[in-house]
């Protein structure tokens, strides 16, 4: 499935919205403006909190739960030691964890399982604001790639952000 995700320019805190292929809007996601440490819900359209993402305030590196209720889905964290780009371990309950890297310019980045590709991330066809185009493959967790894209752009650009 392709997406369109755009973080909105005049909002109070990280808000974002995400379109589908047909440029129908599908998610919106919501920043919590006066909070420690980002927080964001990520909602379906009738505003229906589908996860939760909060930072972790005392790791050593980036690090974000994404949460659905009591349960967390995945914990997403910046590799500390890493040149010239980002790497993110996205690490979920069981033995499906994705690792996501990106170009030294933060405007590309894959999300793997092992050796197979199962989504991308590009901001290069875009406008300079923050829009990515995100296409991920079959059977995989949308919802889940989503929020986590959403978190490797914060950690990425923490100094834009705050």
């Amino acid at each position: 499935m392709r997406y369109q995700m755009k973080q909105n320019l005049f909002s109070w805190g990280q808000d974002f919205t995400i379109t589908d292929a047909n440029g129908n809007d599908a998610f919106i996601v919501d920043g919590a403006a006066f909070s420690i440490g980002d927080q964001l819900a990520f909602k379906d359209l009738a505003g229906n909190e589908l996860l939760h993402i909060k930072q972790r305030l005392f790791s050593w590196s980036d690090a974000y739960e994404i949460r659905k209720g009591d349960e967390v889905r995945a914990v997403v964290e910046k590799e500390l030691f890493t040149l010239f780009s980002c790497s993110f371990t996205v690490d979920v309950p069981g033995p499906d964890d994705l690792q996501a890297e990106g170009d030294f310019l933060d405007l590309e980045y894959e999300f793997l399982r092992g050796e197979r590709k199962v989504a991308t991330v590009s901001k290069r066809w875009f406008s300079l604001s923050d829009t990515y185009g995100i296409d991920i493959a079959d059977g995989e967790d949308d919802i889940l790639i989503l929020a986590s894209a959403i978190v490797i752009d914060m950690a990425c650009h923490q100094d834009k952000n705050h």
